[in-house]
């Protein structure tokens, strides 16, 4: 089974040969299989959104080596990386980031087009994610007139649309009630075994993290399963 994410022996400090320098990576590893759901569960602080930015070719460590679908970016190019974000990787937020002035439909059809699909093709893709997640009438809305739940829920279309090897997730039901906040987790699930990708979701919620396949904690900067 090839592996969607490699992190080897990670390093990240801020504020480097200053007074006030955190180390707030000290020799991460970790490595996903294609099809597997990995939780990361920190305390605040922790820096585990430094390590999904790293992961998601965002932010570059300090040391170490970062490889998405087998393909070594460790040292790779702006224009690499970007392009590497663009065709493997899917990244969904706490807060949903819908382009406001444009429907649910287009939120995810434009990834698509960035990514070199045709209009057509990329308007199926999209009204058939949004179907999966029960959002079939809500195409032609804008993010304004949506639920949070159904914000989140096309958030997650829009992460998926280009059909990613990875999907990186930060608290991606932080903001919602616990019964959307299952119902969109569920349906998050439902997909990482129906297409194999993988996902590293960063969530405080513990009964979440109980049903994904492994859960990680991050706690002075390493990583302990």
């Amino acid at each position: 089974m090839s592996n969607a994410l490699q992190l080897e022996m990670l390093e990240k400090c801020y504020n480097r040969g200053q007074p006030n320098e955190i180390a707030v990576l000290r020799g991460v590893n970790l490595t996903i299989p294609a099809g597997q759901a990995v939780a990361l569960v920190a305390p605040s602080g922790a820096g585990k959104s430094t390590l999904l930015h790293i992961a998601g070719l965002l932010d570059v460590p300090d040391a170490g080596r970062v490889a998405i679908a087998g393909q070594d970016l460790t040292g790779a190019s702006d224009r690499a990386r970007t392009a590497a974000r663009r065709a493997d990787l899917g990244f969904v937020y706490q807060f949903h980031h819908l382009l406001p002035e444009f429907s649910a439909l287009e939120n995810i059809v434009l990834p698509q087009l960035a990514n070199g699909t045709a209009r057509r093709p990329a308007e199926a893709r999209a009204r058939d994610l949004l179907a999966r997640v029960g959002l079939s009438e809500r195409a032609d809305h804008r993010p304004s007139a949506l639920s949070g739940g159904e914000q989140q829920r096309v958030a997650f279309c829009r992460a998926l649309a280009n059909g990613p090897k990875l999907l990186l997730a930060d608290e991606p039901t932080g903001n919602l009630d616990p019964a959307t906040s299952e119902r969109v987790f569920d349906m998050l699930m439902a997909l990482v075994r129906e297409t194999g990708m993988a996902a590293l979701i960063a969530t405080h919620n513990l009964e979440l993290a109980a049903k994904m396949d492994r859960v990680l904690r991050l706690d002075g900067g390493l990583l302990t399963e």
